[in-house]
């Protein structure tokens, strides 16, 4: 048998396995059409309750099950925000927990898509706000992930958990990344951890670093995040000066970043910034500044921040500036 199956082209060996997945596909796509047509049918002829008695068995079972299909009329609504149709067919029976093969709910798209007044009336139906779906995405991660402050706030004043659990995709770190500083502004003010670290991200502050994400760097570092924590020994000054961001890196060495943390490489950030770049210049004109002279220090680097060439460092005339100074002290 085994000899037969070798001699076969390597191809021909998965035939009858895509042929099951097209079928399965097309049996399927014609369960929806059907049951698509016949709640039509029904609504058609007035009896709008026994359209939904029938979508309830396909896409839910009527036992809380997860749904085989793929999305119900109530998914459709809270996608495209159309609350007058959502609240219609919340009254007639639809379940606000319905779920799909993945176990996306209505709420985790009328997040998604900024529909704050849909998400709302779910929630008044029983959405449950910290539904999982099969990756453990939860509503206030959709909500975070579209820059939806109303949504996100409209989850957490119910009882969303702003901190995800373990191996769940973090809301702070989404809306750090995505520069949705209101929306991290929210996530603080309810008990997000700050400085939550999650192992190939880093934290909430390293992430809006490596994005360049300046407000939400200066929303983190206001919240209380340590300036230090980063991703194992990369800290955000490292991200910062890699991604040669001058303005976060002025805000990051107002905060207190040290200049001299080394990474795996054992690098400081100077060494990690782009030769001859803004940020190099920043770094090496703070590191030969005097710490006495930090206030000072700062004002020359806003100063630097117009110009755009190393060769500039010299019209800085630091020696001059150290001895106007003394003579003042």
């Amino acid at each position: 048998m085994s000899s037969v199956l070798e001699d076969r082209p390597f191809g021909s060996r998965y035939t009858n396995v895509y042929l099951s997945i097209f079928v399965l596909f097309c049996f399927k796509l014609f369960v929806k059409i059907s049951l698509n047509i016949l709640t039509h049918f029904y609504v058609v002829k007035g009896n709008r309750k026994e359209a939904a008695r029938i979508a309830a068995e396909f896409y839910d079972f009527g036992q809380g099950h997860s749904s085989w299909a793929d999305r119900s009329p109530l998914h459709e609504a809270a996608s495209q925000g159309r609350l007058l149709a959502l609240r219609t067919l919340l009254s007639q029976g639809y379940n606000a927990n319905i779920l799909t093969i993945d176990h996306v709910t209505p709420l985790h798209e009328a997040c998604l898509g900024d529909h704050v007044a849909c998400a709302r009336a779910l929630i008044e139906a029983g959405a449950n706000v910290n539904a999982t779906t099969i990756d453990g995405v939860t509503p206030l991660f959709n909500a975070c992930s579209a820059g939806s402050a109303p949504c996100t706030e409209v989850l957490l004043e119910h009882g969303a958990n702003p901190q995800p659990g373990i191996c769940q995709p973090s809301p702070i770190h989404e809306a750090s990344g995505k520069g949705w500083s209101t929306c991290v502004e929210a996530l603080i003010a309810w008990g997000a951890d700050v400085d939550y670290n999650i192992p190939h991200l880093g934290t909430p502050l390293y992430i809006a670093c490596i994005s360049q994400e300046l407000e939400c760097t200066r929303t983190l570092l206001d919240g209380g995040a340590n300036v230090q924590k980063g991703r194992f020994l990369e800290t955000p000054l490292h991200a910062a000066a890699q991604k040669d961001s001058p303005d976060i890196i002025k805000v990051l060495l107002e905060f207190g970043a040290n200049v001299n943390a080394r990474n795996l490489e054992l690098q400081r950030p100077v060494e990690t910034a782009p030769p001859g770049s803004t940020a190099e210049g920043v770094l090496l004109l703070y590191e030969a500044t005097p710490r006495s002279l930090s206030q000072l220090c700062r004002l020359r680097i806003r100063e630097y921040l117009g110009r755009s060439r190393l060769h500039l460092i010299p019209q800085l005339r630091l020696p001059t500036l150290l001895q106007r100074f003394l003579q003042y002290r």
